[in-house]
């Protein structure tokens, strides 16, 4: 212990308004500020998720001084979990005293040994690597009956990267971008799978081939119930793949003029009927040019207040914009065209549409909240590889935090404060570990609980369940995590999922 003298020496003082503090530095003190991920960590380790990703990796190491897989994807897996967008950012956990060590790693590397770990690495292995462990994920639940939302993502560029050229960029017009071409599994919130490319890639058919090889992936017992995509799906390229395939899609049509005069047919019927949240619909036959066959198209139009109805002035009397359409004096209609190989009513394929916005949800959250707007380096390949490990480390979360939260998908800027920052010491004595873990937020027993709550389940699932294979504990795991979604249903045995892991060292 440093005596008065001493401590006054190695301190400074420091005016505030509630008087004068002496403020001095611990480097030695095992301190973190996210204090509250061991029990994340207990929860990698009783899933048997984060031992064997790092097993598996495919990164070769040659020269005794190279760092340690579980280093490196230990290091990633702290960055992107603490918000982090840069590698340059790593520098700022590398004082972390305590998770290192919890999840087995002896250091965090520092921002250039990151960038550089995956320069020599071939981009097919890594990328079967990451699609595996993706698939770990959400394996079992594609027994059940699901929705494959498909879109498009642009992630702007300030440098001279690789596949970085101008393309479709509403936000920041001019500005080069990569595309992620993302697929997920509505309303769940998982990323089933996600590939970058140029930022001239944007149109859907640079999605459908990584589409199509993600579903033969799955096999013909995991298909989704349908395939889920805006206008830029609404093409015969992607709707004639997905009938050649046996998948039923539900996308959106483009206003081309010929579906402009089926809308103005259609305004003429009698027969409209409700498509819910003030829609109404009627249903159609159509065949553009250049489709191969006609199709079951769904026309939706809802009114509008006329003094909403702001844009061009085509002529004298009310406005309108592009997605409007007037009929008669006073009334406005805005309509949209849906195109279907489904043979659900009306209301229901209206509602399937209208929950597509969630996917939105989706790109907000993983953009602006994870890392899919950073981590870029100048070749395509470490960004693409960088964009599953993010990916990745977001679905583990998103599945950590239902668990304690089964009720709702809360979001990283939520989550993170309540289940991951907390100020946090950890000390050794007579062979224990002790963690002592001080929270600064206001529902500090709430947290308390809902962590306590998640200790206890998974300490039952180690007791209980010894004897159940490491893809039998993963399902039951899943069961209690989606257990609002299931009806509290086990789900079935998937032979998807052993599989995957059957191939685990």
């Amino acid at each position: 212990m440093l005596s008065t003298a001493m401590r006054a020496q190695t301190s400074l003082a420091v005016e505030t308004f509630g008087g004068r503090v002496h403020v001095e530095w611990n480097p030695q003190a095992a301190v973190t500020p996210l204090g509250q991920l061991p029990f994340f960590i207990e929860f990698l380790k009783t899933a048997e998720l984060f031992t064997p990703w790092v097993q598996e990796c495919p990164l070769e190491r040659r020269s005794p001084n190279a760092p340690a897989n579980v280093d490196l994807l230990g290091t990633l897996l702290l960055s992107v979990l603490a918000g982090q967008r840069r590698y340059a950012h790593i520098t700022a956990i590398r004082a972390d005293g305590v998770n290192p060590e919890l999840l087995g790693m002896s250091r965090i590397l520092s921002e250039d040994a990151v960038r550089r770990s995956f320069v020599a690495a071939e981009e097919a292995p890594c990328a079967a690597w990451l699609q595996k462990h993706l698939q770990v994920c959400y394996a079992p639940l594609l027994h059940e009956p699901w929705i494959l939302d498909v879109d498009t993502t642009v992630k702007p560029l300030y440098g001279h990267q690789e596949g970085a050229v101008l393309g479709y960029n509403p936000q920041k017009p001019g500005r080069p971008s990569h595309t992620y071409h993302s697929y997920f599994i509505a309303n769940l919130r998982l990323v089933l799978d996600v590939e970058v490319q140029a930022g001239n890639h944007t149109a859907a058919s640079y999605s459908r081939p990584g589409l199509w090889a993600l579903i033969e992936r799955l096999g013909p017992d995991a298909r989704p119930a349908f395939i889920r995509g805006d206008c830029a799906w609404g093409n015969e390229g992607a709707m004639a793949e997905a009938e050649e395939h046996g998948v039923d899609y539900l996308f959106k049509l483009k206003q081309s003029p010929k579906v402009r005069r089926l809308i103005e047919q259609a305004f003429a019927r009698q027969d409209w009927t409700d498509a819910g949240q003030g829609w109404q619909g009627v249903e159609d036959q159509l065949r553009l040019s250049g489709w191969t066959r006609a199709r079951r198209v769904i026309v939706l139009r809802r009114p509008v207040k006329a003094a909403l109805a702001l844009g061009k002035k085509s002529a004298p009397g009310q406005c309108e914009l592009s997605f409007m359409e007037t009929i008669k004096p006073g009334e406005v209609f805005e309509y949209a065209v849906l195109v279907t190989s489904l043979f659900e009513a009306i209301l229901t394929l209206a509602q399937h549409y209208r929950d597509r916005a969630d996917a939105e949800n989706n790109f907000d959250e993983i953009k602006n909240q994870w890392g899919w707007g950073g981590y870029t380096t100048h070749d395509l390949k470490r960004c693409a590889i960088m964009a599953r490990v993010v990916a990745l480390i977001y679905n583990w979360w998103s599945l950590f935090v239902r668990l304690a939260i089964p009720e709702r998908h809360a979001e990283a800027i939520t989550s993170r404060p309540l289940l991951l920052h907390a100020i946090a010491k950890l000390t050794h004595h007579a062979g224990q570990s002790l963690l002592s873990v001080t929270s600064t937020h206001a529902r500090m027993s709430e947290i308390k609980r809902l962590l306590e709550g998640v200790n206890r389940l998974l300490g039952r699932l180690r007791e209980t369940a010894e004897q159940l294979s490491r893809g039998e504990r993963w399902r039951w795991l899943l069961s209690v995590i989606f257990r609002n979604y299931l009806g509290g249903r086990l789900l079935s045995a998937s032979p998807l999922l052993e599989n995957s892991v059957a191939t685990t060292p």
